[in-house]
């Protein structure tokens, strides 16, 4: 085959290692399948609809000051009232995990991506992705911050996390 009509085959997106933006469509292939997004209980409205408007929210208790995620009726502390505040969006990472297979799309146009538990200041954990490094950059201790909002639905949106600038690689 000639180098002419090599490039116009419509070529499958390809996402760059530790990016998981939505791809773009390729003429003649299947649409990419978009991130599948959650299906919000009332306890939890408020804190994907944050997410979707590029708030990350935790929950505080008005008694006791405790913070914690996921949302809760009352505090898990003392039992108190909880309310809705802004979290800092920074943290730490605590744990990782690499994923290198996935055969579900839209995961599989994303391989390899970085599935991370991350303690933010405020104290709660939440699990989310370190996106804007190469994967196998990313290390415990880590410190990254939520920069990156993506809309997954008309009710929620999800945090994505990137590590700090002036981040060093471990390995």
């Amino acid at each position: 085959m000639s180098a002419s009509k090599a490039s116009k085959t419509p070529q499958a997106p390809q996402a760059r290692p530790g990016d998981m933006r939505p791809l773009a469509e390729v003429p003649g292939e299947r649409p990419p399948k978009p991130r599948p997004a959650p299906v919000p209980d009332p306890e939890a409205a408020q804190y994907w609809a944050a997410m979707g408007e590029g708030r990350l929210l935790v929950q505080g208790c008005t008694r006791c000051g405790n913070r914690q995620l996921y949302p809760r009726q009352h505090c898990l502390t003392c039992r108190g009232p909880v309310e809705w505040v802004e979290a800092s969006g920074r943290g730490t990472v605590y744990s990782y995990t690499v994923i290198r297979q996935n055969h579900q799309r839209p995961f599989r146009d994303w391989i390899p991506y970085v599935v991370a538990l991350v303690d933010l200041e405020e104290g709660p954990r939440i699990m989310t992705n370190v996106v804007g490094c190469d994967p196998e950059d990313v290390y415990v201790g880590m410190t990254v911050e939520a920069t990156r909002f993506d809309v997954l639905s008309d009710e929620a949106g999800i945090a994505l996390f990137e590590p700090v600038p002036g981040f060093e690689h471990r390995g």
